[in-house]
C-alpha cells in the first residue's frame, strides 16, 4: 500500500516522540446540525475548468457531479485555463470567492510555466454559490517571479483579513529572461478583504533548498492551526501545528521528517459536519486516480487514515470542499442538477 500507517517517518526519525497538542489546544465546536452536505470544487486534469460536485447527504467521502459533469466556470482570461480552485466563504462581506491558478498546461510546458508563467490569480465571486461573476486576474508578484501556483486563503482572526497564499520561485535581477537557476519554490502571502486589492507579498514558508507548494490550513480554535504542505522536492505531504497563530512556531506532531503520504499533492482539508473533532483530508494522487479521501479524529496528533472510497469518484484533481446548509444544497441542486 502507498499509505504509510498513521504517519510515515524518514530514516532516523522513528524514535521521535509524538507531542500532545491536545493538552493546550482548546476544544472545538466544529459539528453543526445546520450543515447537511459538502460542495466540492475541482479541476479534472486535462480539463482546466471549475467543476462542481456535491456529497450524498453528510457523507464527507462521497461526491457526485453537478451540471451533468460539465464545468460550472470556464475561464475567459489569461491562459483560459484554471487549476487548483479554492472556494472561500468571506467573513468580510456577504460573498463567496473561488480563486485558482492561471494555467492551461496543454498550451505550454512545465518548464516554461515555472520560468515565465502567469504571476496572477484567478478570482470569481458569488452571493449564492450558484451565479459566479466578476471574473478577474489579479497580479500578485513582480517580474522576478517565475509563476504563481495554487492560491488559497485562510481568515486571520487577529488581523480581520484574509491571508492569501501561493507558491512562487524567483530569478535574480541579472536574469530577466529567467533562463538561469531560480530560488527554491517558496510559499508567499498577502492580505486582502475583497480579493481585489492585496498588500505587498512576502515570504510565508521558505524551507530552502527544499521546494514547498500547495499550502492549506485548518483552524483548530483558540488561535491554533494545522497546516498541510507538499514537499515538492520529496513529493510528499506533511502537516504542522501552531498553537500561537498563523505566524507562530510550527511543529510536525509526529516528529521532524514525518509525513502523511508520498506521491501526492494538493491537500484539501475540512471538518466533519456531524462528528465533533473529526476532519477530512483529500490528497491528489497525481500519478494515479487523483483525489482520495482520508480522515482523522486526532488532527493535532497528525494521525490520518484512508477513508472508505466506495462513494468517491476517480480523477478529481486539486480543489477544495465547503460544508453547506440544506438551503444551499437545494439551490445548487436546482441550478445544476
Amino acid at each position: 500500500m502507498r499509505f504509510l500507517s498513521c504517519l510515515a517517518l524518514l530514516p532516523g526519525a522513528l524514535a521521535a516522540p509524538a507531542l500532545d497538542f491536545t493538552s493546550y489546544i482548546a476544544p472545538r465546536n466544529n459539528a453543526n446540525s445546520s450543515l447537511t452536505g459538502y460542495l466540492g470544487v475541482f479541476f479534472l486534469g486535462d480539463a482546466p475548468n471549475v467543476y462542481f460536485y456535491q456529497s450524498s447527504g453528510n457523507n464527507a467521502a462521497s461526491m457526485n457531479p453537478l451540471n451533468g459533469g460539465n464545468p460550472v466556470i470556464t475561464p475567459t482570461l489569461g491562459s483560459k485555463g484554471v487549476r487548483d480552485p479554492s472556494i472561500i466563504t468571506s467573513k468580510t462581506d456577504s460573498k463567496y470567492y473561488i480563486i485558482g491558478t492561471d494555467l492551461d498546461i496543454a498550451k505550454t510546458t512545465w518548464d516554461i510555466a515555472q520560468r515565465n508563467g502567469s504571476r496572477s490569480i484567478f478570482v470569481w465571486e458569488s452571493t449564492d454559490l450558484v451565479t459566479w461573476t466578476k471574473e478577474r486576474l489579479i497580479e500578485v508578484e513582480d517580474a522576478s517571479a517565475g509563476m504563481v501556483w495554487a492560491p488559497s486563503a485562510v481568515y486571520d482572526e487577529q488581523k480581520g483579513q484574509y491571508l492569501v497564499h501561493w507558491a512562487s520561485k524567483f530569478y535574480g535581477a541579472d536574469d530577466p529572461g529567467h533562463t538561469g537557476a531560480p530560488s527554491a519554490i517558496k510559499l508567499r502571502y498577502a492580505y486582502t478583504t475583497d480579493f481585489t486589492t492585496f498588500s505587498a507579498p512576502a515570504d510565508y514558508i521558505d524551507y530552502s533548498p527544499t521546494n514547498v507548494i500547495d499550502l492549506e490550513f485548518l483552524s483548530l480554535g483558540n488561535n491554533a492551526y494545522a497546516r498541510f504542505v507538499k514537499d515538492e522536492s520529496a513529493k510528499t505531504v506533511f502537516t504542522e501545528i501552531s498553537t500561537d497563530g498563523l505566524f507562530g512556531k510550527w511543529t510536525r506532531p509526529q516528529g521532524e521528517g514525518s509525513i502523511i503520504e508520498s506521491g501526492v499533492e494538493g491537500p484539501a482539508v475540512y471538518w466533519d459536519n456531524e462528528v465533533e473533532g473529526k476532519a477530512h483530508l483529500l490528497l491528489d494522487h497525481y500519478g494515479a486516480d487523483g483525489y482520495r479521501p482520508y480522515e482523522s479524529v486526532d488532527v493535532e496528533g497528525g494521525v490520518w487514515k484512508p477513508s472508505d472510497r466506495t462513494a468517491w469518484p476517480a480523477n478529481l484533481r486539486h480543489g477544495s470542499v465547503l460544508p453547506v446548509t440544506q438551503a444551499q444544497v437545494d439551490a445548487l441542486s436546482a441550478a445544476w442538477a
